[in-house]
This record gives C-alpha cells, sequence and structure tokens, in this order.
C-alpha cells in the first residue's frame, strides 16, 4: 500500500504522528506538505492528495487540518474520491467496510494525536467489505460518470 498526506497549518503535529505510525506499519507514503506553521489554504494540499488517489498514483490518502472539514470537503470534489471525516475508531473501521473510503480526513483540533493514531491504523487496515456495499459505491460510480 501506498499513502499520500498531507496538512495545512492546522494539522502538522497530527500529520508527523500519523507519519510515524505508517513508518512502523512499513506502509510507503509521500508527505504533500505543508512545511510551515504560517497559514496556508487547505485546497492547495487537499486537492494533490485527492488527485494521486483518483489516478491511481497512490492507493490510499490522509488529511489533516483544523476540523477535517475543510480538507474533505476539497478532497470530495475530486471524481473518484470517497472522503470521510473521522473522529472516532468506529467509524474509521465502517468507512472502509461500507463505503470503501479512499481518503481519511482528521482535525487535530478536535482529537489528540493518540487518538489519531488508532483511527489511522484501523482505517489503514480495514478492508472493504463489498457484497452488497459494492453495489452502492457503483452508484456513485456511474453518478460520477454522467
Amino acid at each position: 500500500m501506498k499513502v499520500a498526506i498531507a496538512s495545512d497549518h492546522g494539522g502538522i503535529r497530527i500529520r508527523q504522528e500519523i507519519k510515524q505510525l505508517m513508518e512502523e506499519m512499513g506502509i510507503e507514503y509521500i508527505d504533500l506538505g505543508c512545511a510551515c506553521e504560517g497559514s496556508v489554504d487547505y485546497p492547495d494540499y487537499a486537492l494533490p492528495v485527492a488527485e494521486k488517489v483518483a489516478s491511481g498514483e497512490v492507493d490510499r490518502g490522509i488529511l489533516i487540518c483544523g476540523t477535517g472539514i475543510g480538507m474533505s470537503i476539497a478532497a470530495n470534489k475530486v471524481k473518484g474520491v470517497r472522503c470521510a471525516l473521522v473522529h472516532d475508531v468506529y467509524s474509521a473501521r465502517l468507512t472502509r467496510e461500507h463505503n470503501d473510503s479512499n481518503v481519511l480526513a482528521m482535525g487535530e483540533r478536535v482529537i489528540g494525536p493518540g487518538l489519531a493514531r488508532e483511527i489511522a491504523k484501523v482505517w489503514l487496515t480495514t478492508e472493504f467489505e463489498g457484497g452488497r456495499h459494492a453495489n452502492r459505491i457503483n452508484k456513485i460510480h456511474q453518478y460520477e460518470q454522467n
């Protein structure tokens, strides 16, 4: 698995935690920034991650900002991306099992680094169940094609 990860200025600390987690798990990743703590615009970081996921260059993406809301909104504008804003472990598991989410968004001002690591680990290790859920994902794909 290869993951693209990025944050704006509001998510730098958790981005570092998740990068460390992926190193511990042996997951290859590319870090798309940001490299500063000054204010930046979240679409400048969310969209490149989403585009890499949509193109197949990476398997999944992880985005962190202050609340996760802006990142998830921006990422979901990219055709083929199913970005889930998650702040609990249960939702992290279900968004993979039922929704086959390919981008995870979290908010550093909402959750701490320990919970963020737990969420990311569950999300990275949970597989899509398929079955009846695949039909639902196919309906989304069909809509995107029109």
